[in-house]
């Protein structure tokens, strides 16, 4: 049996860079990485998720999405939640 690397399979099932359903894998999966960070950082500052939606002036409900997956999310909340809430600093990049 062959073995594939990730990149294979992700080819084979989502097609290459640059069609649209590989993209939107790629999308989909930075989303999940800002939720899975910004859970991180609130667990590390030691706030429930309550405590964090206070702080911001949201409700728990939507940091529990935000954190499951973070899309939808505005710069303006992602901003708030990192530097306000946590007392972090967003740091953004752009490849083209």
């Amino acid at each position: 049996m062959e073995t594939k690397s990730w990149k294979e399979i992700k080819e084979n099932v989502y097609g290459k860079r640059g069609t649209e359903r590989r993209d939107k894998l790629e999308r989909d999966f930075q989303s999940f990485k800002i939720g899975v960070l910004l859970k991180k950082a609130r667990e590390q500052k030691h706030l429930t998720q309550s405590e964090l939606a206070e702080i911001v002036d949201k409700k728990r409900e939507y940091i529990s999405r935000v954190e499951n997956n973070g899309s939808n999310l505005t710069l303006k909340t992602l901003f708030d939640i990192v530097e306000k809430g946590l007392g972090g600093k967003v740091k953004i990049s752009i490849e083209v």
